[in-house]
């Protein structure tokens, strides 16, 4: 329900701002770029600042898969757990295959601070345990994307919790996008 509404409201958006930009400009080939509607939509919802060099096929993937429930082990839309959230993300939007489960994707990338994330990174977490425990996928700004107890959300990297338990972020690869790895 709640999707449908942000949808309509999209197209509203979309409408409204279209118009807007034709009657403010003179100029007919200058019209307002659906792609760039689509992201200060998606940056408002998320609160992620989406821009011109954003990766929209991310965002709209993601927006696609908000509300999810959890579910260990899961990797449907009836639910999904975090490694699974984050390979399907990578298979779709990046067209790379990574292995399943949070460890062995840690084994395929660069290890990075938080300060040097891109969008599109990984950053792991070491929750309650000695090993990873936890995967999500960066988005700029201090937010990533996850599958958490709460279902597929976006969360901040500076909340306390996710602070706390930060182990690193990561870069694939690009050894691992030339060889794609089957499951």
């Amino acid at each position: 329900m709640i999707k449908k509404f942000l949808f309509s409201s999209l197209i509203a958006l979309c409408s409204i701002t279209s118009l807007h930009a034709q009657t403010k400009t003179k100029d007919t080939n200058n019209t307002a770029d659906p792609d760039n509607l689509a992201s200060q939509y998606l940056s408002q919802v998320m609160g992620v600042a989406v821009d011109a060099t954003s990766n929209l096929k991310l965002y709209k993937f993601i927006y696609e898969w908000i509300g999810t429930p959890y579910r260990y082990g899961g990797n449907t839309k009836k639910g999904i757990d975090c490694s699974a959230f984050t390979k399907a993300i990578y298979d779709k939007v990046f067209n790379t295959t990574i292995l399943r489960n949070s460890r062995d994707i840690f084994s395929m990338v660069n290890p990075l601070p938080k300060d040097e994330l891109k969008e599109g990174d990984l950053v792991f977490f070491k929750i309650k345990s000695a090993k990873i425990s936890h995967i999500g996928i960066f988005l700029g700004n201090g937010r990533f994307a996850h599958a958490s107890n709460r279902g597929v959300v976006i969360s901040n990297l500076n909340d306390p919790y996710y602070a706390r338990y930060f182990y690193k972020g990561g870069r694939i690869l690009d050894s691992m996008k030339d060889n794609l790895i089957e499951e």
